[in-house]
């Protein structure tokens, strides 16, 4: 693996732990796409430091289990104050 992707690896780990960032905010930081970020935390950051990916892991699980709150809450705030 190239230098430049492991060190890319560990910033979107350590950024995601940091910030408790969900894949779509970590992609737009880093410029990369989400399938990046999913590659990053679960294979690559895995041979580099298991310790790193397992943190960040989690956060994207958690992310991941609740995303479907924090999009009734957009569509909340869509619609609020609009008369039909």
């Amino acid at each position: 693996m190239k230098t430049y992707i492991e060190q890319r690896a560990i910033e979107i780990g350590n950024y995601i732990i940091e910030n408790g960032a969900t894949v779509r905010q970590t992609a737009k930081q880093f410029g990369v796409s989400k399938s990046t970020v999913h590659k990053d935390v679960t294979e690559r950051m895995m041979q580099i430091n298991p310790t790193l990916a397992s943190q960040a892991r989690k956060i994207l699980d958690i992310n991941k289990a609740e995303r479907h709150i924090r999009g009734g809450m957009a569509t909340k705030e869509k619609y609020c104050g609009q008369s039909h």
